[in-house]
C-alpha cells in the first residue's frame, strides 16, 4: 500500500474511534520512516503515543501526538504475503490511544502489557526471561492469557505427568517430560485449529519464599498435543 493510501486509511479509521477516547489527542499522523526495535532486527515499531510538554501535573491537561510507520508496515507486509494493512493500522492506532487514555487516567496496564511483549520476544529468542511475564497479558476466559499471538494456560503440577486441556472447542492432552525444569514452558504442536503464533502450557509450582529472591530459569520444550475422543 502506497504511502498516500495509507495515509487515508488511518484517517478514515481514525474517524471511526468515539470522541470520549480522542480528548487530548492532538494529532493523528503517519510517517515514512522505518522504525526497527533497538535490539531486535526483525521486529518492527509500527506506531507509538508521544506525550507532549503539559504545563500542569494535571491528567487533563496531557496531550499527545499518535503516529503510525507507513515504512514498518510495508516492511512487515513484504515479509508477510496475507498482511492485512487494515486490521494492522486498526490495532496499532487503538493501541497507541489506548496508551494516551491510560496515561490520562494514571493507570500502567498497557505498559505492563508492553513488557510483556518485550519478555515474549527474549522467550523466543531464547534468551533469559522473567517466567511471570504473560500474566501481564490479557486475560481470557478459561485461566487463559494472551500476549500479542501467543496464548498461555498456567497449570500447577500434579505429579501425574499429564496435562489435559481444552482449545477451540476439543479437548487434548500433553505428557510432560519427565525431566522437565520447573517453571516449565511447553509449546504445543499438532492442534487441529493451531493459534496464529503459540498456544503454550505454562508448568508451575508454588513458589517458596526464598525462590523469590532469585526466580529459578525457565525450561523451555516443544510437546505434540493428543486429541482425546
Amino acid at each position: 500500500m502506497r504511502l498516500g493510501d495509507f495515509e487515508r486509511l488511518v484517517q478514515d479509521l481514525a474517524g471511526e474511534i468515539p470522541d470520549e477516547f480522542m480528548s487530548g489527542i492532538a494529532e493523528i499522523v503517519v510517517s515514512p520512516r522505518t522504525l526497527v526495535h533497538p535490539e531486535r532486527a526483525e521486529i518492527f515499531t509500527l506506531g507509538e503515543c508521544i506525550p507532549l510538554p503539559a504545563p500542569l501535573d494535571d491528567p487533563d491537561t496531557i496531550q499527545s501526538r499518535v503516529v503510525l510507520y507507513h515504512g514498518s508496515f510495508a516492511a512487515m507486509a513484504r515479509d508477510q504475503p496475507d498482511f492485512d494493512w487494515r486490521h494492522e493500522a486498526w490495532e496499532t492506532l487503538t493501541h497507541e490511544i489506548r496508551h494516551h487514555v491510560e496515561w490520562r487516567a494514571r493507570e500502567d496496564g498497557l505498559e505492563d502489557l508492553d513488557e510483556a511483549q518485550e519478555q515474549n520476544f527474549a522467550r523466543m529468542a531464547g534468551e533469559p526471561f522473567d517466567p511471570a511475564f504473560y500474566r501481564a497479558g490479557e486475560p481470557l476466559p478459561g485461566g487463559l492469557f494472551r500476549v500479542e499471538d501467543d496464548y498461555f494456560i498456567e497449570v500447577e503440577v500434579d505429579g501425574s505427568g499429564v496435562v489435559r486441556f481444552p482449545w477451540a472447542g476439543k479437548r487434548y492432552r500433553v505428557d510432560v517430560p519427565s525431566d522437565l525444569g520447573l517453571p516449565g514452558f511447553l509449546s504445543v504442536q499438532g492442534l487441529e485449529e493451531p493459534p496464529a503464533g503459540e498456544l503454550v502450557i505454562v508448568l508451575v509450582k508454588p513458589v517458596r519464599w526464598w525462590e523469590r529472591l532469585r526466580p529459578p530459569e525457565p525450561d523451555q520444550r516443544e510437546v505434540d498435543a493428543h486429541l482425546e475422543r
